[in-house]
């Protein structure tokens, strides 16, 4: 080797110390907090965000001592590329690296994420959305009615109920309620895919509406262990001419919650009165989840018509193929109601 040759990599070996050595200074020159930190702080990532950016916004807010703090942990840590769009709560006064820790942890986004249960009305669905969004319900109605193309199924026909699918949605807090509704439809045509709804509803012989229907009723009706023997029920209440009688069905037409429905209630003109109106009901009553949908789609083999809770602690459910039988199983259902008042 020559001394030029030498030279040259003794160069090259100290610029690169240099370089270790100034790395090692400017990070460890970066102001940090100690501490966990204290208090509250709610800070807002928007689309888009670099990491220098979420810094920058962290710095602002009194969360992190330094931008450069929050980078150096972030660089250090593989999951923070991760962190998306949407509000926070954090802590003041945190170190970089707990920061990160915290905007991966699922609790600081519990208030920037709007979660849907099963089987919940529209009008309950949209007020959920507007509590979650801070968009006044009034501008999803408006959303739905004003016939924009929001990813509605085509066989919905512009109705709504029954679509706003039962999920958890993470909110990156610039939604608008045309952008929000979007996201719900869009779950839905997700699981439906994933489930081949439509194609399984031919299948069936019946239409993907039609499904969506009973299991909005069965979504409604019954315990997730009895959801495939409920949707038996109603399909061979359907297959000859039977009417469902369900009281939900009235209930809905009725805009009320309460399960025991009096004798003038149940014989009210509403097109989802299913004791005077035969069929399924004009529309679904409720969002049901992926599970009340597969049980319409595979329902149970048995000869059931009739079915009853009756015990509402623990959800026991009687199936029962003759009207004498279901009346013993109602009066089961009558006596624990007298027994709890």
């Amino acid at each position: 080797m020559t001394p030029k040759s030498k030279q040259r990599i003794f160069i090259a070996s100290a610029l690169a110390v240099a370089a270790l050595i100034a790395v090692f200074f400017l990070t460890k020159s970066a102001p940090d907090f100690s501490g966990p930190g204290q208090g509250k702080a709610v800070v807002v990532v928007v689309r888009g965000d670099s990491i220098s950016g979420i810094a920058s916004t962290l710095k602002d807010a009194g969360v992190v001592a330094s931008s450069e703090a929050f980078i150096n942990a972030a660089n250090a840590n593989s999951k923070s590329k991760s962190i998306g769009p949407g509000r926070y709560s954090m802590l003041s006064e945190m170190s970089g690296a707990g920061a990160v820790e915290l905007m991966l942890d699922p609790k600081s986004r519990a208030d920037s994420r709007l979660v849907l249960p099963e089987g919940l009305r529209i009008n309950q669905s949209l007020a959920e959305a507007s509590a979650a969004t801070s968009i006044p319900v009034k501008s999803f109605t408006d959303s739905l009615n004003s016939g924009g193309n929001l990813g509605l199924p085509a066989y919905a026909n512009g109705i709504a109920e029954g679509f706003l699918f039962p999920a958890s949605y993470d909110l990156a807090g610039d939604e608008t309620s045309d952008v929000t509704l979007q996201m719900l439809f869009s779950r839905f045509n997700q699981a439906s895919k994933e489930m081949n709804l439509e194609a399984s509803a031919t299948t069936l012989g019946k239409t993907p509406y039609d499904v969506i229907k009973v299991a909005s009723l069965v979504q409604a009706e019954g315990h997730p262990n009895d959801y495939a023997k409920i949707a038996r029920v109603i399909y061979n209440r359907l297959e000859v001419g039977m009417p469902l009688q369900l009281d939900t069905t009235v209930a809905y037409g009725l805009g009320i919650t309460k399960l025991s429905l009096s004798a003038d209630e149940l014989r009210s003109k509403t097109p989802f009165n299913t004791y005077v109106n035969p069929g399924l009901p004009k529309t679904p009553i409720n969002s049901p989840g992926a599970e009340a949908i597969k049980a319409a789609l595979n329902p149970a083999k048995g000869p059931w018509k009739y079915f009853v809770t009756v015990n509402l602690d623990t959800g026991e459910t009687k199936f029962a193929k003759n009207y004498n039988k279901f009346l013993k199983a109602k009066a089961e259902l009558q006596n624990y109601l007298k027994n709890r008042g």
